[in-house]
């Protein structure tokens, strides 16, 4: 939900700084980046590189190159701490100690159990609501859209690379977009599903625009920051509103709790620190920190779903 806007703010943010941190402006970086090609990613040196990687790595896309600016990196990173000076970030990111062929190992573990929370609350979601429930099909939508974003999540901090990149913007854009017609759909759509349609094929426009743009024409970080922004805004009042509206209901505190976790929680993003112990990070603690509210969340489909669905009953029976 709102969660994904803070995540975007950050990302947009990292990779405006992308194209040149102060680490990777350092001579003393290129230098050693430049010799470190010229000595081991060519001919016979590149073979024997190769032939030397582990089979993961090679995998994961991990380059003769990705491994010199890696290298590289500690050595700058090495010489600032002798000289007691504060750790650089290189290319928009602060250093993290890759394990295996993760490169930010605490926000890929983290991502995947958000991801792995959803699916257990999914498959909780399906067994207890039956799918008589009015809200059945639009809530575990939801839950898929919510998973392949984490998904992506995953793999960008796994290898972030242009395309794991945008994938991963898309992809959180995609799910507060879904949020804001999952709260359609529980505001107007049930009393006026043609209303609902309308507003979907809207959203898939819009999100249709919004990723065109952005891959056909010119990733602007900028543009991409405002305009989640500005849904995310749309996504966190129009959730409050209907919490305010139908406060009498008993499961009505969760949706509450929920979104006013995920703003209060965003404010981790602001904690920009260089990695605890090389590995966690303020956006590592964030994703973290988010599991338990996502598990929240689900609940209160669940019981939101059960409800509709007991209502409708007695409707049909007054009827």
């Amino acid at each position: 939900m709102a969660g994904w806007t803070a995540r975007l703010m950050l990302l947009a943010g990292a990779a405006a700084l992308a194209s040149g941190s102060q680490g990777d402006r350092e001579p003393v970086y290129r230098d050693c980046v430049l010799r470190c090609e010229e000595r081991n990613c060519s001919g016979g040196a590149l073979k024997h590189f190769r032939s030397c990687q582990p089979i993961y790595m090679s995998l994961a896309g991990w380059t003769c190159r990705d491994d010199c600016k890696y290298e590289c990196m500690w050595v700058t990173v090495g010489l600032y701490l002798q000289e007691g000076h504060e750790v650089p970030q290189f290319h928009g990111k602060w250093p993290f100690s890759r394990f295996l062929f993760f490169q930010e190992p605490a926000s890929a573990v983290a991502s995947f159990l958000n991801g792995l929370a959803s699916l257990v609350m999914l498959c909780r979601y399906r067994t207890s609501v039956p799918a008589s429930s009015p809200m059945y099909s639009t809530c575990v939508a939801f839950a898929w859209v919510s998973l392949n974003a984490w998904f992506w999540s995953t793999v960008f901090h796994t290898r972030d690379t242009d395309l794991t990149e945008k994938m991963d913007y898309f992809c959180a854009s995609t799910v507060i977009l879904h949020s804001i017609y999952l709260c359609c759909v529980r505001t107007v759509g049930l009393q006026r599903p043609t209303v609902a349609s309308t507003f979907r094929v809207v959203l898939l426009l819009m999100l249709t625009a919004h990723v065109s743009y952005l891959s056909l024409v010119h990733f602007d970080y900028g543009y991409n920051l405002v305009a989640n922004v500005a849904i995310g805004l749309v996504n966190v009042v129009w959730w409050l509103s209907w919490c305010l509206w139908n406060q009498r209901l008993p499961h009505v505190h969760k949706c509450v709790v929920v979104v006013l976790l995920l703003q209060g929680l965003s404010l981790l993003e602001l904690l920009d620190f260089p990695p605890l112990f090389w590995v966690l990070d303020a956006h590592a603690i964030w994703h973290i920190s988010t599991i338990p509210v996502h598990v929240l969340f689900f609940s209160f489909l669940e019981d939101d779903s059960l409800y509709l669905l007991k209502e409708s009953k007695a409707k049909f029976k007054l009827d």
